[in-house]
């Protein structure tokens, strides 16, 4: 089991979460076409295939003219990402079908519409293509069937790819309180005896677990921590459950989560910014600092993570969009993108060193728990591996600018000397708070003044930490590494309540 989760990690480190959504989205419509041929899936092939390609054409049409509308940055992966939805929820048509295509074409222009009419501070409010079906069956009396939840024979394909994704994006909690309040709602509102047959006709027969997977966990409409996110998982859980009704009024999947995303919105950051490039500064062999002045100010704690969007053309597997922690602090004027080269970039990356001063990028979706704790009387320990420690420079610089003292001891690991990144912030937080940086160098090739040569592992940690177990650890770098520290710590004696690994969505 643990080699087949390490070959999982290996696969999902190396794409990206929108592209690994739109593969396994584009892998279910391609297990339904040829189940359809042998009786599978209720209707065939040539219904599938026009009725996928209509929506799409009407999706990408209708965002490229909101796009041009609206001036606005285009995804295309999103379109493809809504459109291969919208195929799989709404019941394939025949091309004869006049009011059937007519139909396609309805909820393809209202969910890509959805993201620039209904979208504050260029951020869309709704979920894309639960909007473009819930209006659907509001206003032309049509509705989307969720075919692709229903089908027993799809089931361990849907499950399969989903596990893959929550894995990815560490959604494991807002799934959870979903399927146990909307179980627990089905069960307790069935009616006597029934219990047992609601809960298996929830599991086995609806959209449960396809709309889990797929539609709740959509980043942009998601709140930015762990406990808003159960709490917004408990509510759709509750709205989506069968019996829920409002007089003769029943909720249907769709509008469950539109209700859903009202609350993530009141509870999140808002807005999308567009942020000016001023500079770019080398931070370390290979690293570089991006600094960015942006639209208009906006607030966030240090340690939090936003999605950058970088239109550029023929993007490869990891898109056009990427998820990096703010190496800036909120003290600070300029924001900042603390990026490491390694050979054979993304085309993002590529992109991005690209940039000339004068030149746009566009950041939203404010997240992440990985921040200071209130209470500053908790001692500390950060380790962060190589471009990981960008939360930290954040962090450390805020604790400068506020002249605030607290117990951190910083753990730093690179390959050499040439690769640590912000020593002169590191360094003058020891001389004016007394933040402790050990700096460790992995190359055994002789080490420079002022480093200790070797990685960090429980012996260092325990030799210059002697109160190690009565601390709280923050990691930040490679998923590999964070895991490896973890397993670490907590066989060394350290609650796992108090390790903290950074995360974010699409961290590859």
């Amino acid at each position: 089991m643990d080699a087949m989760l390490a070959w999982i990690d290996g696969i999902l480190n190396r794409t990206t979460m929108y592209r690994l959504i739109l593969y396994y989205l584009g892998a279910l419509l391609g297990v339904a076409f040829v189940f359809s041929f042998f009786g599978l899936v209720p209707f065939g092939p040539a219904a599938l295939v026009f009725s996928a390609a209509v929506i799409m054409g009407a999706s990408m049409a209708a965002n490229w003219v909101f796009a041009k509308t609206f001036d606005a940055v285009t995804n295309v992966e999103s379109v493809y990402i809504t459109a291969f939805i919208l195929a799989l929820i709404v019941s394939p048509v025949a091309a004869t079908d006049a009011a059937g295509i007519g139909f396609l074409i309805f909820v393809s222009v209202w969910a890509m519409a959805s993201k620039y009419l209904f979208a504050i501070g260029k951020r869309h409010l709704f979920n894309p293509a639960a909007f473009g079906v819930a209006l659907s069956a509001l206003l032309i009396g049509r509705e989307a069937t969720w075919w692709v939840g229903g089908n027993l024979a799809l089931l361990p394909f849907v499950l399969a790819g989903g596990f893959m994704v929550v894995r990815k994006i560490q959604r494991t909690d807002l799934v959870a309180a979903f399927g146990i309040v909307l179980l627990a709602t089905a069960a307790a509102t069935a009616g006597a005896g029934n219990a047992m047959t609601a809960i298996d006709q929830t599991i086995l027969h609806s959209a449960f677990f396809f709309f889990a997977f797929v539609m709740l966990t959509e980043p942009l409409t998601t709140p930015p921590n762990r406990r808003l996110r159960i709490i917004y998982g408990a509510i759709v859980g509750f709205l989506f459950a069968p019996n829920i009704h409002i007089g003769s009024f029943y909720l249907s999947p769709e509008l469950a989560l539109l209700f859903g995303n009202v609350f993530s919105y009141i509870v999140s950051p808002k807005g999308r910014f567009m942020l000016t490039l001023v500079g770019i500064e080398e931070a370390a062999k290979d690293a570089y600092d991006f600094i960015f002045t942006p639209d208009r100010s906006f607030a966030f704690a240090p340690g939090q993570y936003m999605e950058w969007t970088l239109a550029h053309d023929d993007p490869d597997d990891r898109g056009n969009r990427r998820y990096f922690t703010l190496a800036s602090a909120p003290t600070e004027d300029e924001v900042r993108l603390g990026v490491k080269f390694y050979p054979e970039p993304s085309t993002f990356k590529r992109s991005l060193a690209a940039m000339k001063k004068g030149d746009k990028i566009s950041v939203s979706h404010l997240a992440g728990g990985f921040v200071l704790p209130r209470d500053p009387r908790r001692k500390l320990v950060f380790i962060a591996g190589g471009i990981g420690i960008t939360p930290f420079r954040s962090m450390i610089h805020y604790l400068l600018d506020k002249g605030e003292q607290r117990d951190i001891v910083m753990l730093y690991s690179n390959r050499t000397a040439g690769d640590i990144a912000y020593r002169d912030i590191l360094d003058r937080a020891e001389r004016e708070l007394g933040i402790k940086t050990i700096y460790a160098v992995t190359d055994g090739k002789g080490s420079a003044e002022g480093t200790y040569a070797g990685k960090i592992d429980a012996g260092l940690i325990a030799s210059r930490i002697p109160d190690y177990r009565d601390r709280t650890f923050y990691i930040s770098g490679p998923h590999a590494m964070v895991a490896a520290f973890e397993k670490t710590l907590t066989d060394m004696g350290v609650s796992r309540f108090r390790i903290k690994g950074d995360f974010f969505p699409g961290f590859a």
